[in-house]
C-alpha cells in the first residue's frame, strides 16, 4: 500500500477529488489537518469524502445568492441565523457536509449565540445553498442530515429540492418563500449581476422584492 500525505494532494480551483473508504477517524483527523480557515469545502457520506476547491466565479455567485436570501428574509420581517459554510457532521450517521451558505429559520431562535454546531442536540439549517453541481456524496449527506429545504445553483439557474420522507423532490416553490418566484427572481438577478455590477444589481432585487410584497 502506498501512503499519501494529505498535504501531497493538490485541488485546483473548480475541480475536487474523491478519497474512498474514508472511516469517520480518519474523516475527523483529514477536517482537523486542513483546518478551519480553508478555501476548500468538504461533503462526506458512507466513507467517501469529497474536497472540493471553490472557483472565483463560484464565490462571486455563491456571495451574491446569500446576499439575495438575506435581502428576502429582511424585507419580509424573518427571524434568522447564518451560518455559512459551518462544518455539519453527525458520526452515528457517518455524514458531514459544509454548505456553500446555510440559514436557521423556523429555528433561529436556538440558534441565537451559538458559535459551534453540535448536530447531537441542535438542528440542521432550514435552508442550505450549493453552487455549482451538488454531487452525489454531498446530496446523500443533505438528506440524511435532515436539511429540510436545498438550493442548487447550476448552470446558471436555481434548482429547489425540499426534503419528503427523507427524501429530496424537485419543488418550484420555496417553502420558505411561497409567495415570490424564487426560480426566476435568483436567476434573473444573479444574471443581471455580470451585466451592471453587484452592488446595483442587489439595490434592483431589493426594490422588485418590495415592489413584489407591496
Amino acid at each position: 500500500m502506498v501512503a499519501i500525505q494529505l498535504q501531497q494532494l493538490v485541488v485546483y480551483p473548480g475541480q475536487r477529488i474523491q478519497l474512498q473508504d474514508v472511516d469517520w477517524q480518519e474523516f475527523e483527523a483529514i477536517l482537523d489537518e486542513l483546518g478551519e480557515k480553508r478555501a476548500c469545502r468538504i461533503a462526506y457520506s458512507g466513507g467517501v469524502l469529497e474536497i472540493r476547491m471553490p472557483s472565483s466565479e463560484h464565490e462571486v455567485d455563491n456571495e451574491l445568492i446569500g446576499d439575495m436570501v438575506k435581502i428576502l428574509l429582511e424585507e419580509l420581517d424573518i427571524e434568522n441565523e447564518c451560518f455559512g459554510s459551518t462544518t455539519f457532521k453527525r458520526q452515528e450517521m457517518a455524514k458531514g457536509i459544509e454548505p456553500d451558505q446555510c440559514f436557521y429559520i423556523e429555528n433561529a431562535a436556538m440558534m441565537i449565540g451559538k458559535r459551534r454546531v453540535n448536530l447531537a442536540v441542535d438542528p440542521p439549517p432550514d435552508l442550505a445553498i450549493e453552487v455549482d453541481v451538488t454531487s452525489k456524496t454531498g446530496l446523500d449527506a443533505y438528506q440524511g442530515l435532515g436539511v429540510p429545504e436545498l438550493w442548487r445553483f447550476e448552470e446558471r439557474r436555481l434548482r429547489i429540492s425540499v426534503l419528503d420522507k427523507g427524501q429530496y423532490q424537485d419543488s418550484s416553490v420555496s417553502p420558505h418563500f411561497p409567495n415570490l418566484a424564487i426560480v426566476d427572481l435568483i436567476s434573473e438577478f444573479v444574471d443581471g449581476a455580470q451585466a451592471k455590477g453587484r452592488s446595483r444589481a442587489l439595490k434592483a432585487f431589493r426594490q422588485t422584492v418590495r415592489s413584489l410584497i407591496g
